[in-house]
């Protein structure tokens, strides 16, 4: 077997600068394997290591006869695949093809240049899809090792090491930095997200739908994916009171809960709040809905910079436009309430409809509620239902048919909150309550570190109200009354243990973890520094730049300040030259040493004796034959150094030092 040592003397310099431009577009690709089709992501895979295999055994090119039908067969299977050539996902695949590709058609330094210039371009692709911190880092390195390739192929005669040409490829990057910050606070924003495409604007989105069925909050509840963020002015609510409305589903077809059509304006919604205002800042993560969220019941219709928001009869907060962006609004709440203590006839005919034909247990079992005089002890009969007989909170109910409320109320007994949610609205209704779905969020996690709540799709959930004579919509949560600690300690503290939740099942793993624990730290510094991350980079609206450059010229404009910058600068500018001045040749420091050391024992160097005359003095003295033979060596090489036209050894002076050891 050929040893590691045999196998790196095979690789010459043009071989180790392939192999570096590989890695480097490697680098590059990767972070596209998690979005693109399996066959695309094993097709690159499969040419750079074609690639790498021609670069190791050094034999020649495919022809181009055989890489021109490839290549049009690979546009065609991406044709296939997307159903066209244009847009972001086939576009991006295209691009990461042709890169592979021309990995095996470079037969000039022309076409090595191209490559790393076509890297350079699809490494701006992968903020289409994350814009994350982990993302950006990774593209910098990408960056870095893509400058290394290229000055790798830049050197003429001797090549500076791989770990210096690394450094030089930073310090490229770094001297680029001051103007991308300058030209990213001061160049004129745009609205609408910083990557994509208007076609691509939706894809791949997660969120609340305007619907409701079996089995779609609880496909939500897998994802760990974050929602929305906020902060509050002053102390956070109870987790029993965390209740972040968003739609309201009237329309039932037997199967599916859906919003009323005809929705009317809020404007003379009876409406009375009392107690302590809840004041919150919501940074709500762009997912091609309209609708915002806020506790309920919120008191006022939130700001968002060129796109209107209006709220519905049923205190829905929407956009007019879908949000596309992540945002930023301010919205006021009240957690004590009453909402419309009358309602009209339409309305309450509205909220008391039921298809025909559907769930006859249950429309009987409503009618049997009827006898209760009482409609606030109907709504406490059923709940007390839920408590006592045997219901089961489960992500893995069983399916459904077409009796769904019927199944789930008498054989199944076993559901998510839609489920809890729907048979308790269609129980009221068929009791004569009138009764709706809300569906939104319900609880968060509080991050101490920055004081930030995040709230995830797996905190999705579903409830109901019901109107009641002189009291209004009031809020009823069937699913507390099955599993409270689902309101109390979130999704993973109501589950079974055995039951999986978020990404690959670590929802009560992170729920078991203490929060003083070192893992628990690190999540919080993590989700803290992402939310800076997105406040003050991602969220760098055009307000946010207005409001930057106003203050900015506002402290410009005072003469103290202006003239402390200038002194700043001057100041700055000092030390740099007097830094210079002091770092002087590193040979030249180890030739003063070498001088300094001779002339303790006896021969010291004269003011006009330059290197060569002075070796000549020293090969004459007394000195012991092996110290002698050091200095005539050191004091070669420094004449060499300072006077032939020849490039100097990289390793000159590790080599001078250690002569001037040997001389002592």
């Amino acid at each position: 077997m050929k040893t590691l040592a045999a196998i790196t003397q095979r690789l010459t310099r043009d071989k180790a600068d392939t192999l570096l431009l590989l890695g480097a577009a490697l680098l590059v690709l990767a972070p596209h394997a998690t979005h693109l089709p399996l066959w695309v992501s094993a097709a690159c895979g499969a040419t750079l290591l074609w690639r790498a295999s021609i670069t190791f055994r050094g034999t020649r090119m495919p022809p181009g006869f055989l890489l021109l039908p490839v290549s049009l067969a690979a546009m065609g299977a991406v044709y296939a695949t997307y159903h066209t050539l244009l847009g972001r996902d086939a576009g991006v695949a295209m691009l990461v093809l042709l890169v592979a590709f021309k990995m095996l058609e470079m037969h000039a330094r022309r076409d090595l240049f191209v490559v790393i210039f076509l890297c350079f371009f699809l490494v701006l692709t992968n903020f289409f899809y994350s814009q994350s911190i982990a993302t950006a880092i990774a593209m910098i390195v990408s960056v870095i090792a893509l400058l290394t390739a290229q000055l790798s192929f830049q050197f003429t005669g001797a090549v500076p090491s791989f770990g210096r040409r690394l450094l030089i490829g930073a310090k490229i990057l770094g001297m680029g930095l001051p103007l991308a910050l300058l030209l990213f606070f001061v160049f004129p924003r745009i609205e609408g997200p910083l990557w994509g495409m208007p076609g691509d604007a939706a894809n791949g989105r997660s969120g609340l739908s305007d619907s409701m069925a079996p089995g779609n909050l609880s496909s939500l509840a897998m994802s760990g994916e974050t929602a929305f963020r906020v902060k509050f002015d002053g102390p956070a609510p109870m987790p029993s009171q965390l209740y972040w409305r968003g739609l309201v589903l009237g329309d039932f077809d037997g199967r599916t809960w859906t919003r009323v059509q005809a929705q009317a304006s809020a404007s003379n919604i009876a409406m009375s709040v009392s107690g302590r205002p809840v004041r919150q800042q919501v940074t709500l993560e762009p997912g091609g809905k309209r609708w915002l969220f806020a506790l309920d019941l919120p008191a006022e219709v939130p700001q968002l910079a060129g796109n209107q928001v209006s709220v519905s009869s049923e205190l829905e907060l929407t956009a007019a436009r879908p949000i596309d962006a992540r945002v930023r609004y301010h919205v006021t709440s009240y957690l004590s309430y009453r909402v419309q203590p009358k309602l009209e006839l339409g309305e309450v005919v509205q909220s008391l409809m039921l298809p025909w034909g559907f769930n006859p247990q249950a429309k009987r079992m409503g009618e049997t509620l009827r006898r209760i005089a009482d409609p606030a002890k109907r709504v406490e009969a059923v709940l007390k239902m839920f408590r006592s007989e045997n219901y089961i909170y489960t992500l893995e109910p069983p399916r459904l048919g077409r009796e769904s409320v019927d199944e789930f109320l008498f054989t199944t007994r076993a559901g998510f909150c839609e489920h809890y949610a729907s048979s308790f609205v269609f129980l009221m209704r068929a009791a004569g309550v009138p009764a709706r779905v809300v569906t939104g969020y319900q609880g968060g996690e509080m991050n101490p570190v920055d004081g930030y709540m995040t709230v995830r799709q797996s905190d999705a959930h579903a409830w109901a109200e019901v109107w009641l004579a002189g009291r209004g919509w009031q809020r009823v949560d069937p699913t507390a009354a099955v599993a409270p600690e689902r309101v109390q300690r979130g999704l993973a503290g109501a589950l079974p243990r055995q039951e999986p939740f978020g990404i690959a099942g670590l929802g009560s793993l992170i729920e078991g973890v203490s929060e003083s624990s070192l893992l628990a730290q690190l999540r919080n510094q993590w989700s803290a520094l992402n939310n800076e991350w997105n406040q003050w980079i991602l969220n760098y609206t055009p307000q946010r730049q207005h409001a930057l450059l106003s203050n900015l010229h506002a402290a410009l404009s005072d003469w103290r300040v202006g003239a402390g910058i200038v002194l700043l600068l001057t100041l700055l500018y000092i030390g740099r030259a007097w830094r210079h001045r002091r770092q002087g040749d590193p040979i030249d420091e180890l030739y003063s040493a070498m001088c300094l050391q001779l002339g303790r024992q006896g021969l010291p160097r004269a003011a006009d004796e330059g290197p060569s005359a002075y070796a000549r003095r020293v090969s004459g003295s007394g000195l012991a034959p092996a110290r002698k033979a050091a200095v005539a060596r050191f004091l070669a090489l420094y004449s060499a150094y300072k006077y032939a036209a020849a490039a100097p050894d990289a390793r000159l002076a590790a080599t001078l030092k250690s002569l001037l050891n040997e001389s002592r």
